[in-house]
């Protein structure tokens, strides 16, 4: 009976992960860009799609899809239809780059915009580094967020991590993202490292979807994680984040609502460039569950990356533009 109990264990299969559509079930959400970086060429832009939301296939051969884009990439559709796109040359670069596009496919220049960070009220010390700028267009407000993060602290021998958690998230509203509101400010009245910060409302509330950019320790478990925290407006108060959703040492994290709009998947990288994460819930307040997978065994497999691709961002877009995509790039072979 014992070597039977084994034999059938080891070949259970998990179950798939809920979300997914079923039978002749039309999808609420039709289909996903993944517009990311690789591991071997860092900072520009490639794109992979996916029709689930859980499998991604590399769009135009493993290539470039936009030359002339450099930096974390982050899409976000305007009221007007059209999609943005923020980026910047490198940490130390003193603009934010802007790219706009009507079909994800041609994009031309929007604007610059270079924030004045030493005019940041209770951050005079802040250093001229903008990392991962972050778009969102907030339907109440009717304005744009652009969110990047700030150090204030140079790493020191003995302590490059005082670099890390010096960092602050700051952000600037646009109406139409060529005319900024004053100077930059702090998003949180917490004092906190963090990075990689975007923004959702969903329902009645705000999600700042952070990475805790604390160092981890006995006494600070919630280091180098994804967490959230929550607020009834736009520029907050924003509740100290949730406990964490993933394990030590992610960042850039991804979300996007499941085909059948019941589930949140979110995404995260464990760095450097090693594997991705994916955390489950019914609601952003929780709780999250890991699925297993981009471990190329399929046998555990519930999702899955093309190899080697980095961070970036993900959006939900319509079968029409998967299309559209897939005929004018093609998917890798």
């Amino acid at each position: 009976m014992t070597t039977i109990l084994i034999g059938f264990s080891a070949k259970a299969q998990q179950p798939d992960p809920p979300g997914q559509v079923q039978g002749n079930e039309k999808p609420k959400n039709e289909a996903y860009l993944f517009a990311h970086m690789t591991h071997n060429d860092y900072g520009r832009l490639y794109y992979s799609v996916s029709l689930d939301g859980l499998h991604w296939e590399n769009l135009n051969n493993g290539k470039r899809v936009f030359e002339e884009y450099k930096g974390h990439p982050d899409i976000c559709k305007g009221p007007d239809g059209k999609y943005y796109i923020a980026g910047n040359t490198g940490d130390d670069a003193k603009a934010i780059n802007i790219w706009v596009s009507d079909d994800l496919i041609t994009w031309k220049k929007h604007s610059d915009y270079t924030p004045d960070l030493k005019s940041t009220p209770d951050y005079s010390n802040a250093l001229q580094r903008i990392g991962a700028p972050k778009l969102y267009y907030d339907n109440d407000s009717q304005k744009f967020i652009m969110t990047w993060h700030t150090p204030h602290l140079e790493g020191i021998k003995g302590d490059g991590e005082r670099y890390w958690r010096s960092q602050r998230t700051l952000y600037v509203l646009s109406k139409d993202l060529k005319n900024f509101e004053g100077p930059p400010n702090r998003l949180f009245d917490w004092d906190m490292g963090t990075i990689d910060v975007f923004i959702r409302k969903i329902g009645d509330s705000y999600y700042a979807v952070i990475k805790d950019e604390t160092y981890p320790t006995l006494y600070w478990t919630t280091g180098k994680t994804i967490r959230i925290a929550k607020s009834k407006s736009l520029l907050g108060p924003y509740s100290l984040p949730q406990q964490s959703i993933s394990p030590n040492f992610r960042e850039a994290p991804m979300l996007i609502p499941s085909p059948d709009d019941k589930i949140w998947y979110m995404y995260y990288e464990q760095y450097p460039g090693v594997s991705y994460g994916l955390s489950i819930a019914d609601n952003l307040n929780g709780p999250w569950f890991q699925a297993s997978g981009y471990t190329f065994f399929s046998d555990w497999d519930k999702y899955s990356f093309p190899e080697k691709v980095r961070h970036g961002c993900m959006i939900t877009i319509s079968k029409k533009e998967y299309d559209s995509l897939v005929k004018k790039f093609g998917k890798k072979n």
